[in-house]
């Protein structure tokens, strides 16, 4: 038997008045999911622990039954080995936003607009950058889908012990990098930091594709945005954890940079964006041929776009993607065989708040022989009353290899 976890990146949600007081998935028409919880056993999730807000990274470090206290070190090195980068040993990575800054270091928006085109003729200039004073320092930029990129710093005596130049709203600079553990280290990354943001303004605000934008009444990509330090950590690969044949199917370089650490077969996919407007035939179609032609046995598969609906506090875009994800996906993988669904997502993020909360996420499982419960609708209060009751994230690859026949018995 086969299985797959299908995250929904960030669909869980809290319920609005002007919904009725439902929760986006609550007021979606999701005919195919709600087939789904009929045909199946329901319960929720805390991705990491109750009251526990999870980062996409660890949360599915959890859900491949990593933990993420232990094997968590930044989500930098996760963005950069999934968009293509070779971390090495001793390099410190950061994901980063191209971001809007005005003359006066303004940051009038923190993703340029959701920039969609040219930021690889962007990175191809900042690759050229040079830092006085740390001429030693090797600088990799590459751009990943939309406004977001990854920076890793190569060179002796650099720490992942940084914070954060992501001010998080607009209307503010970008913060001041700061060493935090006052270790010399730390201090001579957060001073490369700081100069490398006030360098990235200088070195691509008049670049052609970010004059075109103004002429196009476009917010530039004209600054970038370091966040999320790491260090490249050690993870056991998930084949040998769990004996199994895996791919990751996924949007976005942080997903693909997990199953990548993880040791996944990386299925990449053409006309991908990780919101809204991403191509859910390419994905539906990726997913259906994976599953009944490839020899992978477990897949991971990440659909993003009712996250980003969610961080924008968009409820209408966000119920929309989810009625769209029922219709092109759902549909066609209701029909599958012989193969375990576990259907989730990794956090919520709920329109009120604009990004994750600690809120439990909904859960199914599909399959042959699992305990149907009588649970008919796939939203985050029906399910709260199924048969599945309340997991943790760390229970999810115990519960699926079981069912594919792949656990093995503790004790005699």
């Amino acid at each position: 038997m086969k299985g797959m976890i299908l995250v929904m990146d960030g669909l869980g949600g809290r319920p609005l008045k002007e919904l009725n007081n439902q929760t986006t998935l609550q007021a979606a028409k999701t005919p195919n999911m709600d087939k789904m919880a009929e045909r199946g056993i329901t319960g929720i999730m805390d991705s990491i622990a109750p009251g526990i807000i999870p980062g996409s990274d660890t949360a599915h470090l959890s859900l491949l039954g990593y933990d993420p206290y232990e094997v968590y070190t930044g989500r930098g090195p996760f963005e950069a080995s999934g968009v293509g980068v070779d971390v090495i040993p001793g390099d410190i990575a950061f994901r980063c936003n191209f971001s809007t800054s005005d003359e006066d270091g303004i940051i009038t928006d923190r993703r340029a607009g959701r920039i969609r085109e040219g930021t690889k003729d962007i990175v191809d200039v900042l690759n050229t950058m040079v830092i006085e004073g740390y001429e030693d320092i090797e600088i990799i930029f590459k751009e990943s889908t939309g406004h977001r990129a990854v920076l890793v710093l190569r060179g002796e005596g650099l720490s992942g012990e940084v914070s954060d130049a992501d001010p998080k709203v607009e209307g503010n600079k970008p913060k001041e990098v700061k060493g935090l553990d006052g270790s010399p280290e730390a201090d001579k990354t957060a001073d490369i930091l700081n100069k490398l943001v006030v360098k990235s303004y200088e070195m691509v605000k008049d670049h052609p594709v970010n004059l075109k934008r103004i002429e196009e009444g476009l917010p530039p990509a004209n600054i970038i945005i370091p966040r999320g330090a790491g260090e490249v950590p050690e993870v056991e690969p998930i084949n040998e954890k769990y004996e199994v044949n895996s791919a990751c199917i996924a949007e976005t370089g942080l997903i693909m940079g997990i199953g990548r650490f993880a040791g996944m077969d990386i299925i990449e996919m053409e006309d991908v964006t990780g919101g809204v407007d991403t191509n859910l035939y390419n994905i539906r179609d990726t997913i259906v041929d994976q599953v009944n032609n490839s020899e992978h046995d477990f897949f991971l598969v990440n659909i993003d776009g009712a996250d980003e609906a969610g961080h924008d506090g968009n409820a209408k875009d966000k119920l929309e993607f989810i009625e769209k994800v029922d219709e092109i996906v759902m549909s066609e993988l209701l029909k599958l065989e012989d193969i375990y669904i576990f259907l989730t997502a990794d956090h919520s993020t709920p329109i009120s708040v604009k990004n994750h909360s600690g809120d439990p996420v909904p859960i199914i499982i599909n399959g042959p022989e699992v305990r149907v419960d009588d649970v008919k609708e796939y939203n985050e209060y029906a399910v709260a009353k199924g048969g599945m009751c309340r997991i943790r994230g760390a229970d999810v690859m115990n519960i699926l290899t079981d069912l594919m026949g792949y656990a093995h018995k503790f004790g005699a």
